[in-house]
């Protein structure tokens, strides 16, 4: 009975999906947030590339200011780190997953 109550806890942390969120800066029409979201994976599979360890964690910013009374400027970028990198590989794939900038 222990063993499967052991198993299901596991299987229920490797599935967790975390994501957060914060206001950074809001003032004078400036707003900055920052947000975040960790997800656990494990793939099952006889596929040596797809198998194994496949979790990822994801940080952001996204910025808005007041240009004028008709245009606001906006920003957003996004980072992707993967989880499951030895010492050895350091940073590999590792990688910027959007940035952009506009006026509206």
């Amino acid at each position: 009975m222990k063993l499967k109550i052991v198993a299901v806890v596991v299987t229920g942390l490797l599935a967790a999906n975390v994501a957060h969120a914060a206001e950074v800066y809001n003032k004078d029409g400036n707003k900055l947030d920052l947000y975040g979201k960790v997800t656990a994976l494990r793939y099952f599979t006889d596929d040596k590339r797809d198998d194994g360890d496949k979790t990822y964690a994801r940080l952001g910013f996204k910025g808005e200011t007041q240009i004028n009374d008709q245009m606001i400027g906006f920003g957003h970028w996004e980072y992707d780190f993967k989880g499951y990198n030895d010492e050895a590989n350091g940073s590999r794939g590792n990688k910027t997953r959007l940035a952009y900038a506009g006026v509206k």
